[in-house]
C-alpha cells in the first residue's frame, strides 16, 4: 500500500510506503495507460477519481501529504499531483467525449481541505479540459464530523459551478425525483448522480420521470411499459 507520505488512515490502519518521484511516475503512466484502454473499448465517458481517500485526494489533501518535495506542502504542490495526471489522461481521451473528475471537496476537519481550495483546484482542471466535476466530500479523516442528511453534498455543486464557472454534479442522498428536478431547475448542479437509490430501486427513472411530469420524454422499452 502507498501514498504520498507514510501515514495510516488510522490507529488499526496499516502505514502506506512513501511514493518515490519515479513510482509516482509509473503511477500517472498507468492512469494514461487505462485511458487508453478505456477508449480503444467504447467507453464514452471516463472519470479520474480523486475523492474519498484515495491516491490523488491524499496527495491534494494537508491532513495526509507531508512530503517536502514538488508534490507537497504548498497547495500548488499537493494539487500537482492530481493535475499532472487529469492532463496526460486527457490527451489520450476523446475532445468530443465527456471528461469529468471526482472531488472530495472538504475533508470537514479544521486544517484539512476546503471547498474554497476545490474551487481553486476546478478552476485549474477546467483550463487541462475538465468537463465537470462530480461534487462529494469526506473520506481522508476518520474522525470528520460529517451533517448527513437529505442532498448534503448538494451545496459543494452549488459553490463550484458558482465560483469556478463549471458544470457540476450532485450526489449524495438524493432519492426523489422531484428533489433531482428541484436541483436541475433552480441551477444549483447540472446533473444529478445516483448510486444507492438506483441499486434498491433499478425502476428509479420510470418513477421519477413520473414524478416530474416528462413521462413521454423517457421512452421506455415495450417490455418495461407494465411497469407504468
Amino acid at each position: 500500500m502507498v501514498g504520498p507520505s507514510a501515514l495510516p488512515f488510522s490507529k488499526q490502519s496499516r502505514t502506506p510506503v512513501e511514493l518515490t518521484i519515479d513510482e509516482i511516475r509509473e503511477i500517472q503512466e498507468s492512469f494514461r495507460v487505462a485511458t487508453i484502454r478505456a477508449r480503444e473499448a467504447g467507453f464514452q465517458w471516463v472519470e479520474f477519481h480523486a475523492a474519498h481517500g484515495y491516491l490523488a485526494h491524499s496527495f491534494y489533501s494537508p491532513l495526509s501529504n507531508k512530503r517536502g518535495d514538488k508534490y507537497g506542502g504548498s497547495f500548488e504542490n499537493r494539487i500537482r499531483f492530481t493535475l499532472e495526471t487529469v492532463r496526460s489522461m486527457r490527451r489520450e481521451w476523446p475532445e468530443e467525449l465527456p471528461f469529468s473528475v471526482h472531488l472530495s471537496c472538504s475533508d470537514w476537519v479544521e486544517g484539512g481541505w476546503t471547498i474554497e481550495d476545490s474551487i481553486e483546484l476546478s478552476k485549474r482542471l477546467k483550463t487541462e479540459g475538465v468537463d465537470l466535476i462530480d461534487c462529494s466530500f469526506g473520506g481522508n479523516a476518520i474522525d470528520a464530523k460529517i451533517p448527513v442528511g437529505a442532498g448534503y453534498q448538494v451545496p459543494f455543486a452549488e459553490a463550484i459551478r458558482q465560483s469556478a464557472e463549471m458544470l457540476t454534479a450532485a450526489v449524495g442522498m438524493i432519492t426523489k425525483g422531484m428533489q433531482a428536478d428541484e436541483l436541475i431547475r433552480n441551477g444549483r448542479a447540472d446533473l444529478v448522480l445516483l448510486g444507492r437509490e438506483m441499486l434498491r430501486d433499478p425502476y428509479w427513472p420510470l418513477r421519477a420521470a413520473q414524478e416530474v411530469h416528462q413521462k413521454d420524454a423517457l421512452p421506455v422499452p415495450p417490455q418495461y411499459e407494465r411497469a407504468w
